[in-house]
This record gives structure tokens, sequence and C-alpha cells, in this order.
């Protein structure tokens, strides 16, 4: 049966898909609307760096919460969070900057807040043996919409304006808080094991001490969070100066991020129905083609290239992402979920702030093509050492013994 036929999950998807949309939006927005109305880069930045500090703070909290309480009601407050502070800061982009900020932090306190509790909610209305492809639907929505939202987003800007596209973009929040307005009781109850009053902060070591559990978790974590601190990082920072100088405009950056987003698109449709033996070490050879990135971008002087390790590290991040999301899904008791999946999301982009904030330091030491070529070393070992410990290499506590399903193997 496809996670398709299942109502429940179709409005969870089409909450997600929108959820994607105006995450995806906002950037762009984002910009030529302070931009439009004159404001300064700096104030730019500093709205992108709220919105940041937003996403990361409000992620672990959302986790013990989601935990706490009806999924549900999480997934209703996070979109309200995401939906208010976009539509403020249409309303106050042209205003006092401490309004603009405030705005960006709430838009990303919904975000960081959603995406945790999307993930858990997601694994209790889905059955365990539609888990992958549930999690691959949900990647192709949200990559599908990241390819459409920001051209959309510039087309209707030049048409009506910065702002109230802004302002319009709120509306899709609303739709994923709607969406789970009718769920089955998975959502509404409370989950059992955290009925009680506990402090915040013991709730959040109780996701840590599960996490810990699993020995295959923090190392494929460290790998995660070293290659987002340190390829992801150096390509974000100096793709668009290799796009200037070396290809003559901006034309390459669009299309080597169009690239990168129609490779997660393919790799999300290999996984809707590949089922591989040995997830994990997909999945980690999959981290590994990140380092195509920024060794193209460091010795390649032409197009084809450096488009082409964009497509390869798009497949190879959904080769990584669905069977990750897909495990933590089934190993981790649900009472726990949301936790570990905040847990998940917190160290992972926690380190990338730091990395794009000392690669330009670090070019302008030692020049862009040493960076480039260290940070590709660096994504390409991380992992391959990894897979060298069995657990990794299932995802699991233990090899796997259990008997196959009537339908093959889980992955």
């Amino acid at each position: 049966m496809t996670p398709f036929r299942d109502p429940v999950f179709v409005r969870l998807w089409l909450g997600n898909t929108a959820a994607g949309t105006a995450t995806a939006a906002l950037p762009v927005l984002l910009a030529l609307a302070v931009l439009g109305r004159g404001g300064s880069v700096t104030l730019l930045g500093l709205a992108i760096a709220a919105r940041t500090v937003g996403y990361v703070a409000l992620t672990p909290v959302a986790g013990v919460l989601a935990d706490r309480l009806p999924r549900r009601r999480m997934i209703q407050a996070a979109s309200m969070a995401a939906a208010t502070g976009t539509f403020v800061l249409a309303v106050t982009v042209d205003g006092a900057s401490s309004l603009v900020l405030a705005a960006a932090l709430l838009a990303g306190a919904g975000q960081g807040s959603y995406r945790p509790t999307y993930q858990a909610a997601l694994a209790d209305v889905v059955a365990e043996g539609q888990h992958q492809a549930a999690n691959a639907l949900s990647t192709l929505g949200a990559r599908g919409s990241a390819v459409l939202a920001p051209a959309i987003a510039a087309g209707l800007t030049a048409w009506i304006g910065a702002r109230p596209v802004l302002a319009a973009s709120s509306a899709l929040w609303l739709i994923a808080l709607a969406a789970p307005a009718m769920t089955p009781p998975a959502l509404t109850d409370r989950p059992e094991a955290t009925v009680r009053r506990t402090r915040m902060f013991s709730d959040f070591i109780l996701g840590v001490r599960e996490a810990r559990r699993h020995r295959w978790f923090f190392p494929v974590l460290a790998v995660l969070a070293t290659q987002l601190a340190t390829g992801y990082a150096a390509t974000s920072v100096l793709l668009p100066l290799i796009s200037r100088d070396r290809f003559g405009g901006t034309g390459m950056l669009a299309t080597a991020l169009t690239s990168f987003t129609v490779g997660a698109l393919l790799g999300a449709l290999l996984l809707a129905k590949w089922h591989p033996r040995h997830p994990g070490l997909i999945a980690m050879l999959g981290l590994a083609l990140y380092a195509g990135v920024p060794l193209a971008l460091a010795v390649s002087t032409e197009r084809f290239p450096v488009l082409a390790a964009y497509v390869l590290a798009g497949i190879g991040v959904e080769l990584f992402n669905v069977p990750w999301y897909t495990a933590i899904q089934r190993e981790v008791p649900p009472p726990l979920r949301a936790r570990v999946s905040s847990l998940d999301f917190l160290v992972s982009y926690g380190l990338a702030p730091v990395g794009i904030a000392l690669i330009g330091p670090a070019a302008e030491a030692v020049g862009r093509t040493p960076v480039l070529i260290s940070c590709a070393v660096v994504c390409l070992v991380g992992p391959l050492v990894a897979v060298t410990d069995r657990r990794i290499r299932n995802f699991r506590r233990s090899p796997p013994s259990r008997p196959r399903s009537p339908d093959g193997d889980r992955f």
C-alpha cells in the first residue's frame, strides 16, 4: 500500500509541502523586500542570522514539547508562529530594524519547531513498513517546491512587489496549520511516557540518552555536522564568488543550486521504491558524493563538471536523508522520537554557521583552492571511515537478525 492511499498522510504531506514552499521562498522574498525598499545589506544579513538563531534555538525545545504534547497541537503552534513571523516581516520590513529582526526570529522559531514535530508525526500515522516511502515522498514535495518557489517568488515580486508576496506567502503556513485538523489518536493523544511533569532540560537529556543507546547515531551525526561545517559552508560562501569571477555573473549560482535540487528529486524518487539491504552503507556513500562539489569548484574552469557534481551531490544527500530519517523513526520509541529528531537538527545545523563564518577568512588567508580541496577531502574521508562500523552500515544497534517481512527487507 502506498502512503498516498492514506488520507491522513496526504494531509500531512500537503502541509509539509506548503511549509517547504514558504521556507524556500522566505530568503528570496526577504532579500527583495529589504533591498528593494532601500534597506542595507547589513540589515538583510542580520535578519537572516536572526531567522537562523530562531530555527536552531527552538529545535530542541520543540523536540521536548512534541513528545510531551499532542503532535497535532505542536504542528499547529509551529505553523502559526511561522505564519505570524512571515506576515509581520512583510508589514515591518521598511520599519524599525528591531521589529524586522524580531519577526525574522519568530519565523525561524516556527520553522525550527515544525521540522522535528513533522518527522515524529509522520512515523505516528504511517505503518512502519511504509516509513521509507513516506520520507521519500515528503522529500519530493519539499524539494519540488524548493525548485519552483524562488522563481515564482521573484516573478510575482516583479509584478506586484515583494511585500505583498511576502505577506501572501504566510498563508502557506496556514495550510500546514490546517493539515492535521482531522487526525487519528496517534497525533491527538498525549504520549504515554511523558505525562509526568518534568523540567524541560531533564526531558531533553532523556532524548540525548536515548540517542546514545543507538551507537550509530552520534558517529553519523558527527560526520554530518563536520560536512555541513566544511563542505557545505565552503560551497555556500565561495560559489557566489566563483560564479561571478570565473563564470561571469550570477547565472552559474542559480544553475548550480537548481542542479542540486534536481539531483535531490532523483534521489528521492529512487528511494521511494528501492529498499537497500544496508541502508547506512548507502547513506554514507551518498554523503561522500558531496566531496565532488568543492573539488569541482576548486579545479574546473568549465560549467559541466560543476553542474554534474551538484546533481550527484543532490542525489547523495537524499540517499542519506531518507534512510537516516527512517532509521530514527524505526529505532527510537515513539515517546522520544521528536527529541531525538530535534537533536539531529540541532547538532547538524548548529555548527554550519561557525563554518560559514570561518570559511571567508580562511579563503582570504590561504586562497580559495586550498580551502575547497581541504573541504573535499574531509567530505570524502569522514563517511568512508564511518562505514567501517557494521552498526553504521545498517543503522541499527546490532546487525539485523529479525525475520524479513513478506514484502522483503525493511531497507
